[in-house]
């Protein structure tokens, strides 16, 4: 069974109980649950599977934690690391930035050589732009704790269940 770490930056906790509603339901696989305000790289290297959460803050802005270290993601190898993603924004005040910080990831982790997984289709989202919508679908899961919380759960369990494919 393959290692996975599921590493998240949180200012308001959204993030974080997002995260730990993806560890519960992969309780079975028995996933690390890390904060990136610690800064610590070694979840990165030591883990085969990394399940990144990330929010938008304002416009395109990374969550701080996240903000902090990007350097180092950016100094980083992820060749053989499988990688999902999900973040978290705010679809109404802010329809033409709707989780680019996802989207932000997506490119830096996918221009270090790791294989992306968890893609998510727009369908029932209400956003005009996305910089995480890459031909049409969404880089990984998109979670709107202030509008849609309802839809979270839901939105949690279908995609865990499209990752297992990829965790064995």
């Amino acid at each position: 069974m393959k290692s996975i770490a599921i590493i998240y930056g949180s200012s308001t906790e959204n993030t974080k109980r997002a995260a730990e509603k993806i560890a519960e339901r992969l309780s079975e696989y028995s996933p690390s649950l890390i904060d990136i305000y610690d800064g610590d790289e070694e979840a990165f290297h030591s883990n085969d599977v990394l399940i990144l959460g990330i929010s938008t803050w304002g416009v395109k802005d990374l969550q701080d934690d996240w903000s902090d270290f990007y350097h180092k993601l950016e100094k980083m190898d992820l060749t053989g690391k499988t990688v999902a993603l999900f973040g978290l924004g705010d679809s109404f005040i802010y329809p033409d930035s709707f989780v680019d910080a996802m989207g932000i990831l997506y490119e830096t982790v996918a221009e270090k050589g790791a294989t992306l997984v968890g893609e998510v289709s727009p369908d029932g989202y209400q956003f005009d732009y996305s910089r995480a919508l890459k031909n049409g679908i969404f880089v990984g899961l998109p979670l709107d704790e202030d509008n849609d919380a309802d839809l979270t759960n839901g939105r949690i369990e279908k995609w865990v269940e499209s990752l297992k494919k990829h965790l064995d």
